[in-house]
């Protein structure tokens, strides 16, 4: 008789009402936002010390950014629900290209530039072979606020960077090492995702298959 009690207590024990058991939340619609960061803001929803953060921009709620931005650097940023899509985006086993363009101090020689194509060797390691090329000012470049600060006695270059990796601020790291430092960093596409004629601040949420 008292086997079977605590038996029965045993029993009590483990068994949840089904009343009380937690609802197994329905995964919600696939979100997909773009956004082109401005200068001197957080890629993040909160910050204790008051910089700007996405939440002063982007009223959209459970997405988060696919890959880092720098707080200095400008341009695409992809926020979503969707971890398999945030995994194809940032992996480097994935290869997505994504293109940056680079003000670099200097005239890169082409000497310089193959380093870029052949690899790196950084402090956390190897780069990925890279894609770099001299290009002219974008055309729908728009103006940074605060502008950088140029030496007139030192010209600058644009550059179109392709990586297929996200090392931390591998841009500028790379240019540095090749001793061209980046004055100004904005990444304009990932993989087939372009920052489509967004303005600074502005967001838009797309649809991605």
């Amino acid at each position: 008789m008292a086997n079977q009690l605590k038996n029965s207590a045993k029993s009590r024990k483990h068994y949840t009402p089904s009343a009380q058991r937690k609802p197994v939340r329905p995964r919600g619609e696939r979100k997909v936002v773009i956004f082109n960061k401005p200068f001197d803001v957080l890629v993040q929803f909160t910050d204790e010390n008051g910089r700007k953060t996405l939440k002063d921009f982007i009223p959209v709620r459970d997405i988060y950014a696919a890959g880092r931005l720098d707080r200095d650097s400008e341009g695409l940023l992809v926020l979503t629900n969707d971890g398999k899509l945030q995994a194809k985006l940032t992996q480097p086993g994935k290869k997505t290209g994504k293109i940056y363009y680079a003000q670099v101090e200097g005239i890169p020689s082409d000497i310089s530039l193959q380093q870029f194509r052949d690899g790196l060797v950084l402090k956390d390691g190897k780069t990925l072979p890279a894609q770099v090329e001299i290009v002219e000012q974008p055309e729908w470049l728009w103006e940074r606020n605060p502008p950088i600060r140029e030496r007139q006695t030192i010209p600058t270059t644009w550059l179109k960077i392709t990586l297929f990796e996200g090392k931390n601020r591998q841009v500028r790291r790379m240019t540095a090492h090749i001793g061209y430092p980046t004055l100004r960093l904005i990444r304009f596409s990932m993989g087939n995702i372009t920052l489509d004629n967004l303005l600074p601040g502005e967001w838009k949420e797309i649809d991605f298959v």
